[in-house]
């Protein structure tokens, strides 16, 4: 199966049970952005990283050395929709960095203790952006 077809897998199986799917047994959200090329819509399934009244994305990609997809597409496009449980709302991604981004880099290691090797298998830094629900 490719990357696609899993991630698809994945959003449905969300959908279809309410928020509840969870990954190695960690909760996820799905995040939707446009494309920064094409416009188009996209959904992503992320570990779920809460961080007070917004969330955390980790653009770790298992500790490769490129960026994912989607992190180019939240640089284009930072208007996004947010899937969490059985709730939707509206978001601002805002990428973080210096003192702001080790915080909230460190937090969402308490959560999912994996990005932690992860950073340590890669040599960039992996960048963190905070999904800031609009009121």
């Amino acid at each position: 199966m490719d990357f696609v077809t899993y991630n698809q897998s994945i959003v449905e199986r969300f959908r279809e049970s309410g928020g509840t799917v969870k990954q190695n047994g960690y909760p996820l959200l799905l995040v939707t952005i446009k494309g920064a090329k094409t416009g188009q819509p996209r959904v992503y399934p992320l570990i779920s990283v809460p961080y007070g009244e917004h969330y955390l994305a980790v653009a770790s990609k298992g500790g490769d050395p490129k960026h994912p997809l989607w992190y180019y597409n939240l640089l284009a496009n930072p208007e996004v929709t947010v899937e969490v449980g059985q709730e939707t709302f509206t978001a601002t991604a805002r990428l973080l960095s210096g003192e702001e981004r080790e915080r909230a880099f460190a937090h969402a290691v308490t959560v999912f203790p994996p990005y932690a090797e992860y950073q340590k298998k890669t040599t960039r830094e992996i960048p963190v952006f905070v999904l800031e629900r609009h009121q």
